[in-house]
């Protein structure tokens, strides 16, 4: 397996994948090998060393690895790679995408920190402004606004309009992260939401600092994060481990396809989180998400 830039220990999406290569480890007996990337310059070479290892089956994970996956499927072509987060438009017979519509229980995710603001004002950011970044973000402002459509409501999104937004420009710089939720908590805001994989815990201290709550991402926060856990209203959850897991005992068996996987809340492969020990949901409002949920899954509500 091959990190993104905010290595393995990121309490977000690459610790996720991580755990799927750990349990495939333990489940299957398989032998694992890991290169841990902190810079971008070095994905090509470190997918390149676990080719040289002799690995017969790579995952990369998330987006940004893209370009460097594709080129050493096509270079490699008895190797299975499987890449989380990043959808191909044609991809070669041994890369397979590992996708998740996070908009379905973001927006579940966006209704909730509407309804739990007493101010009026939620915030979110996002780390790059890339796909799987901001389908997040726009999940969460189309919960917020069915929220205000349901409610003769005007509860406030700042940090993302559909379109652009407020960005860390990283993955890695907590600091940053902190600062721009500080910023959103000075104009009000009472939820935080950030999408910024490790800096994203620099919104998390803001929230807990400022006694708002937080909303964290991939993981449950209470689990990966668990020091802010009685700030987390809830998280969103993508199934990266058993989707990696999967990958991994496909191309063991002989079953590996390049058929796209895309986990939403109908497959499991999405999900929010159970809510946080403090968040104090009551039962209206804990039916109400999963009403929402159910018309996600049945088409009714159309979201991303």
């Amino acid at each position: 397996m091959v990190s993104d830039s905010g290595g393995f220990d990121d309490k977000s999406f690459n610790q996720t994948s991580h755990d799927g290569l750990e349990s495939a480890a333990e489940t299957y007996g398989v032998q694992t090998a890991e290169a841990e990337s902190t810079d971008p310059s070095q994905f090509e070479d470190n997918i390149q060393s676990l080719v040289d290892e002799g690995c017969n089956q790579i995952t990369t994970v998330g987006f940004l690895l893209g370009d460097a996956t594709l080129a050493a499927a096509k270079k490699s072509k008895n190797v299975d790679f499987a890449i989380v987060d990043f959808a191909y438009e044609k991809a070669p017979a041994n890369l397979k995408g590992l996708t998740f519509n996070t908009a379905e229980p973001s927006f579940l995710a966006g209704y909730l920190a509407a309804a739990k603001s007493e101010s009026g004002v939620v915030g979110t950011f996002g780390g790059l402004n890339i796909p799987t970044v901001t389908i997040f973000m726009t999940g969460f402002l189309q919960g917020v606004e069915h929220y205000n459509e349901e409610n003769g409501a005007d509860v406030q999104v700042l940090g993302w309009d559909g379109t652009d937004g407020s960005f860390t420009e990283s993955f890695e710089d907590k600091t940053v992260g902190q600062s721009l939720a500080e910023e959103f908590i000075n104009q009000g805001a009472d939820v935080i939401f950030p999408v910024a994989g490790p800096a994203g815990l620099g919104g998390l201290q803001a929230a807990q600092d400022a006694g708002v709550w937080g909303i964290w991402v991939d993981t449950d926060g209470c689990v990966s994060a668990a020091e802010y856990c009685d700030s987390l209203l809830t998280s969103v959850v993508k199934g990266m481990d058993v989707a990696v897991d999967q990958a991994i005992l496909d191309s063991a068996s002989g079953g590996f396809s390049n058929e796209l996987y895309s986990g939403t809340l109908e497959n499991g492969g999405v999900s929010l989180a159970p809510y946080g020990p403090q968040a104090d949901i009551d039962e209206e409002l804990s039916a109400k998400i999963e009403e929402l949920k159910a018309a996600i899954i049945s088409g009714e509500i159309s979201v991303g």
